[in-house]
């Protein structure tokens, strides 16, 4: 993908005046039905994929469109795809073709694709040629282009896809935030690490620290908004700073801006995730253990604990080393809550290895896990040492493990019996 090197302006750019085919579809729209259109953004995937919805949100409602909940009561559809598992692969086929129905003649509806599949070709053309009534797909790095994208699909262009167009930050743009008491804040983009097995930096490409500055300020207007929470996100939040310029008072570090957002009056707790074990340094461990405004919670993904299967991930830590560090936190902040990832099956993987994973997990015995078997992300070089023989002990090994965790988790919960504890409350469970 070609990478240009400039921030959007966003009154320019969101200015629905901009886009005279578009201006008049809503103002045709709204002589026809005497309210204004209604968009659904239905979001797969991670933390970052909200954070992108967010943004897509607030483009769309500047630009005069209204949230709904669902496809039916939509005029524009999109769907915030993630590629990171075959599953999250199978379910958006899944719902793209469940929309077909809503699909209406060309210019009636308008149905976007966006996220992390969309940077891939062999998905592109896959919707391009399968799924005809899509009218445009958006890259992760072009959201900022939302409303281009839209402009060039009520053309009629047969799924408009232009890789040349695209931005190193979306910065400066709308963002209707879905939750009052919590905001997400993208501190940094990509990655930059090529675990064997990951499709990340190949759909979100290489890291780009956002500034100091311009993050802080997010923070600061979101306290005067009222919002108690922030969660500062990224595909590796401990890379924050090594690719900015050092300023007068040394290097950036994730660490450094981290007590920056605690001292901004309003913000009550800072949560942050994705952290990489081999960029967890002394420096943030020490932050953490100092700093109450920070949740004691770590999300520091494993993956195994076999040294062998990690070398072949290419995850640049062994095991000893994760141990070390999972040490110098519990010393640094006690009560700290430890998750993690962990993948099953990886292709190679023995009974030792697994052994290794289990060993692990019985020293550190994990708050709570997201337990994966492996899934073959085309284009990532695990993919070509995949060998579908063996499944059924695959899945075997992954029902001992998730065993192992619920015995744990349980173990966890049960300490807090008869404990008093803060919490903040931001509504019902989905799942009730």
């Amino acid at each position: 993908m070609k990478e240009t090197n400039y921030i959007l302006d966003n009154n320019d750019r969101a200015s629905i005046d901009n886009y005279p085919l578009l201006k008049t579809w809503i103002h045709d729209y709204h002589a026809r039905h005497g309210f204004l259109p209604k968009y659904y953004i239905r979001t797969f995937g991670c933390q970052q994929n909200e954070a992108d919805s967010e943004i897509m949100a607030g483009i769309l409602e500047q630009a005069g469109f209204k949230p709904v909940d669902s496809y039916d009561a939509a005029d524009l559809i999109l769907i915030n795809t993630c590629s990171v598992r075959e599953n999250a692969d199978d379910r958006f086929y899944g719902h793209l073709g469940s929309i077909k129905r809503y699909a209406g003649t060309k210019g009636e509806r308008i149905i976007g694709v966006c996220g992390c599949m969309t940077a891939q070709d062999f998905h592109a053309e896959r919707i391009k040629n399968s799924f005809r009534y899509v009218d445009f797909l958006l890259q992760p790095d072009q959201i900022s282009f939302l409303l281009d994208f839209i402009e060039e699909g009520l053309k009629g262009k047969d799924t408009y896809f232009n890789k040349e167009r695209s931005v190193r930050f979306h910065e400066d743009m709308p963002i209707a935030r879905q939750r009052r008491y919590r905001a997400l804040v993208s501190i940094m983009y990509g990655c930059n690490n090529f675990c064997s097995y990951c499709i990340v930096p190949y759909t979100r490409g290489r890291e780009r620290s956002r500034l100091a500055e311009d993050v802080l300020q997010e923070i600061k207007d979101i306290a005067a908004s009222g919002t108690p929470e922030i969660m500062l996100l990224g595909q590796n939040v401990n890379a924050w700073g090594k690719d900015l310029s050092p300023s007068s008072d040394g290097r950036p570090t994730f660490a450094r801006l981290l007590e920056q957002a605690a001292q901004i009056e309003g913000i009550y707790r800072i949560r942050f995730m994705t952290s990489h074990p081999k960029d967890l340094s002394d420096e943030l461990i020490a932050v953490l253990g100092r700093i109450e405004k920070i949740e004691p919670h770590l999300h520091l993904p494993l993956q195994s604990g076999s040294n062998r299967i990690l070398a072949k991930m290419n995850r640049k830590y062994t095991r000893e080393k994760y141990l070390e560090i999972i040490g110098k936190l519990r010393q640094a902040r006690p009560d700290i809550s430890i998750s993690t990832d962990i993948i099953v099956g990886f292709p190679g993987e023995e009974e030792e290895d697994f052994n290794d994973t289990i060993d692990i997990m019985e020293q550190v015995r994990f708050d709570s896990a997201f337990t994966f078997i492996y899934s073959p992300r085309i284009g990532t070089p695990a993919a070509d040492w995949y060998d579908p023989e063996g499944r059924e002990e695959v899945q075997e090994r992954f029902e001992r493990l998730v065993k192992l965790q619920n015995e744990h988790s349980l173990d966890s919960n049960l300490k807090m019996v008869g404990q008093v504890v803060e919490v903040l409350c931001e509504g019902e469970s989905s799942a009730d």
